[in-house]
């Protein structure tokens, strides 16, 4: 038995992250064979066309233009306030909800899933989100001392399954003080699903209902990663509207990251928004989180925060923005487009798919399925209950064939859809 002086709660933690072991081998053979010849559809990054990582020309000179001190000056815990009034109009646009809206800095959107797990579930609570999920949400339960719970993302007609997210809900209402409720939509990382606004409609009069006249509280984060490139820039965003004048014990978190809509992947910088009819706990959200912040990473990445308000600020940057999102955005629909039509063809069944960075095709032996794609030089993530592909990642020459190709190695590894 090897020797350990970790703490009990920390002794046996090794994870290697399946994602990133995949993309290692994929570039390890890329080195070596050349990039023409491998396939690597694990990157959860916008790449080209070439496979050359994409950092938006408006985002790399607003990093030129920046000064020294705004580079390496030490920002304020919560943010500077030009920042975090930024962040706000950025994620809601013209769908702001009413109320108390407070925004902290966070690492990205990883910090914002981590300080609400944290502050706002006890030692050895339940944390709900959907049986389709990034596999992140688990870590972080468990390093918190908390559980991961999952409830059935779709029903048999591959729509919003509201009925086992109430049972889910219910049943830990009744159990918990807090009931923290993680809800990846739109472009849900690894489906690309996202809920309708009827779907939010039920989920927001039942929550309500639930802890209507009692000492229960919920806490509903919304998890908009990929939300930059979920839809047209207004209409992607019309649901937020529906987070205004909830109960004050019904608190909406926005997860919100600089990595995606502003290609900013490296840089960990993000936002949590708070949204809420009490000032109580708007005053309480900025509290406690930012403490949380300096008891964990301190501040946040200056320069990153400088760079989006140098954006922000100016209407021509913010066009500028809004036209090369909407260019990749199209990219990837043109690219999802050519693999669901073959996936038809090839009798490859894959979950509904809206907008995104992924595709998710349902399998049982994944890992198999993934071991025969390999020896072909083709690199996709095997999850627990099927395989993902990142269209965000892969070339529209390259994603050709490769549905029919996922078919044969499913046949070969004798797996079921």
């Amino acid at each position: 038995m090897s020797m350990s002086v970790a703490a009990p709660q920390a002794k046996g933690k090794c994870a290697e992250d399946t994602i990133f072991a995949a993309n290692n081998r994929a570039n390890a053979l890329a080195e070596k064979i050349g990039v023409d010849k491998v396939t690597n559809g694990t990157v959860g990054s916008l790449l080209d066309e070439d496979g050359n990582l994409v950092m938006l020309d408006v985002v790399q000179k607003s990093y030129k233009a920046l000064i020294p001190k705004e580079i390496v000056a030490y920002a304020p815990i919560q943010g500077y306030p030009d920042y975090l009034e930024a962040v706000i109009e950025q994620c809601f646009g013209e769908s702001r909800p009413d109320g108390y809206i407070r925004a902290c800095a966070t690492s990205g959107g990883s910090g914002v899933l981590h300080h609400v797990i944290h502050n706002y579930s006890e030692w050895g609570d339940d944390v709900l989100t959907s049986d389709w999920h990034w596999g992140a949400y688990n870590s972080m339960c468990i390093d918190n001392g908390r559980k991961l719970r999952e409830f059935e993302l779709l029903d048999g007609k591959d729509q919003f399954n509201f009925a086992s997210f109430k049972e889910h809900v219910t049943d830990m209402v009744s159990k918990q003080y807090n009931t923290v409720i993680i809800m990846n939509s739109p472009a849900n990382n690894p489906t690309g699903f996202a809920l309708t606004e009827e779907d939010w409609d039920h989920v927001l009069a039942f929550l309500q209902d639930i802890i209507k006249n009692k000492d229960k509280n919920i806490i509903l984060v919304s998890d908009v990663a990929y939300l930059d490139y979920s839809g047209e820039k207004n209409e992607c965003r019309k649901f937020f509207k529906k987070f205004g004048n909830l109960p004050a014990n019904l608190l909406v978190v926005v997860s919100y990251t600089l990595s995606k809509g502003f290609t900013m992947y490296g840089q960990r910088i993000g936002a949590m928004i708070g949204i809420t009819s009490n000032a109580d706990v708007a005053k309480e959200f900025v509290d406690v989180n930012q403490y949380t912040s300096r008891a964990t990473w301190s501040n946040s990445n200056s320069a990153a925060m400088k760079a989006m308000v140098n954006i922000c600020k100016n209407p021509e940057r913010i066009a500028e923005l809004d036209a090369e999102r909407a260019k990749y955005f199209q990219l990837m629909k043109e690219r999802a487009a050519i693999f669901m039509t073959e996936a038809a063809v090839a009798d490859l069944k894959i979950l509904p798919y809206l907008s995104g960075f992924f595709i998710t095709i349902p399998m049982t032996n994944s890992k198999a399925v993934c071991d025969i794609l390999e020896r072909q030089n083709i690199f996709l993530v095997p999850l627990k209950k099927g395989i993902r592909l990142a269209v965000c990642s892969v070339s529209k020459k390259k994603i050709t064939g490769l549905a029919a190709l996922i078919k044969t190695a499913i046949i070969e590894a004798g797996a079921q859809q």
